[in-house]
């Protein structure tokens, strides 16, 4: 039987979605989490990774287990997972779902707050930036993002390039209600630490240190490559599409 998960998690604290070699990833704490409730390992199949202090709201996975019986899943996995991590939903699914090859797109929501002093409820969940941004040359800039466009002036090499780079952004919205500015990016994929690069170039168009052109520039390969990334901990991926 193969079901399948929606979960939350608070990134702070753990060493991203991708099981590790010591443990410590949200990965690992959701097989360990079934191993308690079904006595055996059990493989967690994610809908992607998330970096080391990034968050969830949504992320999805499946699993494969043998049937249980009348087990409410949501309520015996989230007894044996820390406080950071939840499954929000837990239902069946059929043979032919996989939670990564099944995506047609993600959401991601990367927060900023701007303001000089920071909020201590926002620590961890924004990136801070003192200085006034102009919201109107951030927009001009995203613009350019939306569309089909080789994205590899804003890819990071995990280990080897990636051999397809090409995706397309269905929508990259920025809004800002007091101190806090929200970049939101619709696409059909994104390549690793895509969003985090897309950011820190245009919070560089808002403070003035880039032009808005230089986001186009980038996508067509007359920039060079993006090497500054936003910090991992205004990140969150908001939802898996299907």
């Amino acid at each position: 039987m193969r079901l399948r998960l929606v979960i939350a998690y608070d990134g702070s604290g753990f060493r991203g979605w991708q099981s590790q070699a010591g443990g410590g990833a949200v990965q690992d704490h959701l097989e360990a989490a079934f191993a308690q409730v079904c006595g055996r390992r059990i493989r967690v199949h994610g809908a992607g990774r998330t970096d080391a202090g990034v968050h969830a709201l949504g992320q999805c996975a499946h699993v494969d287990i043998e049937r249980e019986g009348e087990i409410d899943w949501t309520a015996a996995l989230n007894a044996n997972l820390p406080r950071e991590i939840r499954v929000l939903r837990c239902r069946r699914a059929g043979a032919d779902f996989h939670a990564r090859y099944s995506a047609k797109g993600k959401i991601y929501l990367y927060r900023l707050w701007n303001a000089p002093v920071l909020s201590p409820f926002e620590l961890r969940r924004a990136w801070h930036l003192p200085e006034p941004l102009d919201i109107g040359a951030m927009r001009q800039a995203a613009r350019a993002l939306e569309g089909e466009h080789d994205f590899k002036a804003f890819a990071a090499n995990r280990g080897k390039p990636e051999q397809d780079t090409t995706r397309t952004i269905y929508s990259a919205a920025i809004r800002k209600k007091g101190a806090v500015i929200t970049l939101r990016f619709h696409g059909d994929g994104f390549l690793y630490k895509m969003v985090r690069l897309i950011t820190g170039a245009l919070v560089k168009t808002g403070q003035s240190r880039a032009p808005a052109a230089s986001v186009a520039g980038y996508l067509r390969g007359t920039a060079g490559k993006c090497a500054f990334a936003a910090p991992a901990e205004g990140l969150y991926l908001v939802r898996v599409i299907y």
